[in-house]
């Protein structure tokens, strides 16, 4: 999360199209000074091989990434057979070679292993910490590196063509803490070959997808005119599947001094069944919360501008 104590309060989400040879922490940083802005931070990071979808939230909606977290992910990818890499990409040292090269039938035949719960071990050059330290630093100083499998979710794996014997082109559907690389990697062993990803684009996190993401270079383009707020999102919009609570003018008050409040029968309907809620006033996002014995627990109060308030008496 990048922070920084100078900049303006601008609060939003933009579903960047992240190129290729930009990580992810310089694409956060030159949306972050595009839009001045005093707080920026990324929905899951994307190797600086891959481009697509980077959701970058400013300001106040740094406070609803977590649950992007485990929003479902889709990726569009290619394979060349031939060599494999230590870092399971085309930026790696060739660490073995193999002459098979896999038909259609082989593949699509193979794919069904890879659907549903499976277990996966990361790449070594990844980033997940070991003793402290960030694998792919212990990878890249020489360090044998040994993660330990962990369970994942692939919710599709298909096979889009090849334009040659060395490449196929596939779409995946995956859950959280699914690395593509160890896909390709895994496939290529399943298959008797040796495999690499030689190109990776997301396409989708959750409700940010593709056709609607902004390049960097023309987001930066209609930042001069300030144009780019027009492509800034509310902070709620990734709460799509959290209930929202209408509350009076009163209630926001005590709500943003970190009070709970007590729900009227018509608030309790409105998140009747549901523990996890956020309150709005008008179009006004006020606190995500806990629903707990009759009552509404704010758990993270924003801190942004009031507009479009309405105060309603719900009793």
């Amino acid at each position: 999360m990048a922070r920084r104590g100078k900049g303006a309060p601008v609060h939003g989400w933009i579903n960047l199209d992240k190129p290729v040879g930009v990580t992810s922490t310089q694409a956060v940083g030159r949306v972050r000074r595009l839009f001045n802005a005093q707080k920026a931070g990324h929905a899951g990071t994307l190797d600086p091989l891959a481009s697509g979808v980077l959701p970058i939230a400013l300001g106040e909606a740094t406070k609803t990434v977590p649950f992007m977290v485990g929003a479902a992910k889709e990726y569009r990818f290619e394979i060349e057979w031939g060599t494999a890499r230590d870092t399971d990409d085309a930026e790696g040292a060739v660490i073995a070679a193999s002459d098979v090269r896999p038909d259609a039938r082989a593949i699509k035949a193979a794919l069904p292993c890879f659907i549903g719960e499976i277990m996966q071990t990361p790449p070594a050059y990844s980033a997940i910490k070991v003793a402290g330290k960030r694998s792919y630093d212990l990878a890249r100083a020489g360090e044998a590196v040994a993660l330990s499998p962990r369970r994942i979710s692939i919710q599709d794996f298909r096979l889009r063509g090849q334009r040659d014997a060395a490449h196929a082109e596939f779409d995946v559907a995956c859950g959280k803490g699914s690395y593509v690389r160890a896909l390709a990697r895994d496939l290529a062993r399943k298959l008797g070959a040796c495999g690499h990803v030689s190109a990776l684009r997301r396409t989708c996190v959750g409700i940010f997808a593709a056709p609607g993401a902004m390049g960097l270079d023309k987001l930066e383009e209609l930042g001069h005119s300030g144009a780019a707020f027009k492509h800034l999102r509310p902070v709620e919009t990734v709460l799509d599947d959290i209930p929202a609570l209408a509350v009076t003018g009163l209630e926001a008050n005590r709500l943003r001094q970190g009070q709970a409040i007590s729900l009227t029968r018509a608030q309790a309907d409105q998140v009747r069944g549901q523990t996890l809620a956020y309150a709005a006033q008008g179009i006004q996002i006020i606190a995500l919360g806990e629903i707990k014995a009759g009552q509404f627990c704010p758990t993270r109060v924003f801190n942004l501008p009031r507009k479009g308030t309405i105060d309603v008496d719900y009793n």
